[in-house]
């Protein structure tokens, strides 16, 4: 008879200032997010309090520059970190990764006069970002957007709408890619506009099956202004800076994903382990035990395929390849542990009583999300056999 239920995660860390950093994520997410994270998703409350929070923790900064109030941390760190939040609520640890993936363009192809002026308070300030790439006819096919930022002198005005913003119409800042030149991706580039720009507007948020405290909405810029000091990198730049903020950002939703596994295999060794039936805990047969055991490597494998990335990202070594494959090898297990999570609770799981159910429902969308899975498999496949043949 087993009395076993959930163990803490093994984590490799590289320092002992990392494994500080951990600790005191923990502490956090057992205070300030686990014990309403359920009611807050089922009445779809947006944590905003907890971000600022975060935020002054220094957990919105993690892998950026100490000199504009970063945490200076390698990726290997940032990722278990946004695991850690992911596990206890998918809308705060999506949250920060989105955040990141807004400060990026910045960060890597900003000026240092914008560095200083903008990313203390995007960093450590309070502030939340969100990234404008989708559009309502461009998503997997990102390089045909078609909102337009038109110069005049020193000023550009965007017109277009953006589609699936996470953040959208709460967010202080975007990262908007528009189209300044001809057809194709050389034609895009990327500038940074205030939340409260004049033309900037929301529709209503998108009715989603899970993750309903974190607000995707549409956003339409209706000749909204923007001087050209707020242009990050050159003229035909932004998409080779999206792509690149693709590959950082794609580890963060393997993270993410691998955070809501963990939680629900924890959950499902809770159950079981207490659950009894003829007489002995449910997870004392061998069926059960056995569809554990393939959660719990799927998991175990999906961290180390995220962690391994991530490590060539910090040594400066290309990483394409390893993020597409992380995202889809994480996101994928999440959904197969999350279903499994839900089957080994019974009917327990199919209610709202249990997170199970929840953590299944969630689990979907991080398939499509920055990339969808089939995207991630062809970016593989070219890495792999070369461009298609037209």
């Amino acid at each position: 008879m087993t009395d076993h239920g959930p163990q803490p995660v093994e984590r490799q860390l590289p320092t002992e200032e990392a494994r500080d950093l951990l600790a005191l994520v923990r502490d956090l997410v057992q205070r300030e997010i686990e014990p309403t994270a359920a009611e807050d998703e089922e009445a779809g409350r947006f944590p905003r309090e907890v971000f600022r929070l975060l935020s002054a923790s220094g957990l919105l900064a993690l892998p950026y520059a100490e000199e504009f109030g970063g945490g200076d941390q390698p990726y290997e760190v940032y990722l278990q970190v946004l695991e850690e939040l992911a596990a206890a609520r998918l809308t705060v640890g999506l949250g920060v990764s989105v955040h990141t993936l807004a400060c990026h363009a910045l960060a890597g192809y900003g000026t240092k006069e914008q560095q200083a002026e903008h990313l203390p308070g995007m960093l450590g300030g309070g502030l939340l970002g969100a990234y404008c790439l989708s559009e309502p006819s461009s998503g997997s096919d990102a390089a045909s957007l078609r909102t337009r930022a038109t110069r005049d002198g020193d000023t550009w005005t965007i017109e277009g709408t953006k589609a699936w913003i996470t953040h959208g119409g709460i967010a202080d800042f975007y990262t908007v890619l528009a189209r300044t030149g001809g057809e194709g991706a050389h034609g895009i580039t990327a500038f940074l506009v205030p939340g409260d720009a004049p033309g900037l507007s929301a529709a209503a948020p998108e009715r989603k099956m899970g993750m309903k405290g974190s607000p995707t909405a549409q956003l339409h810029f209706d000749g909204v202004r923007v001087p050209d000091a707020r242009r990050i990198g050159e003229e035909g730049q932004g998409f080779a800076i999206a792509l690149s903020a693709l590959d950082s950002g794609r580890l963060g939703i393997a993270a993410c994903a691998i955070g809501v596994a963990q939680a629900a295999l924890d959950e499902a060794l809770a159950f079981t382990a207490g659950r009894r039936q003829f007489g002995r805990p449910v997870a004392d047969f061998q069926g059960l035990r056995f569809m554990l055991a393939d959660m719990a490597t799927q998991i175990e494998a999906g961290r180390a395929l995220y962690l391994a990335a991530a490590r060539l990202r910090d040594a400066g070594l290309p990483f394409s390849r390893q993020a597409a494959m992380a995202k889809l090898f994480c996101t994928d297990a999440a959904m197969r542990v999350t279903v499994d999570a839900v089957q080994l609770l019974g009917g327990y799981g199919y209610t709202a009583d249990f997170p199970a159910e929840r953590y299944m429902r969630e689990a979907k969308v991080l398939q499509i999300v920055e990339g969808t899975n089939q995207i991630q498999r062809m970016v593989i496949a070219r890495h792999l056999a070369g461009p298609e043949s037209r």
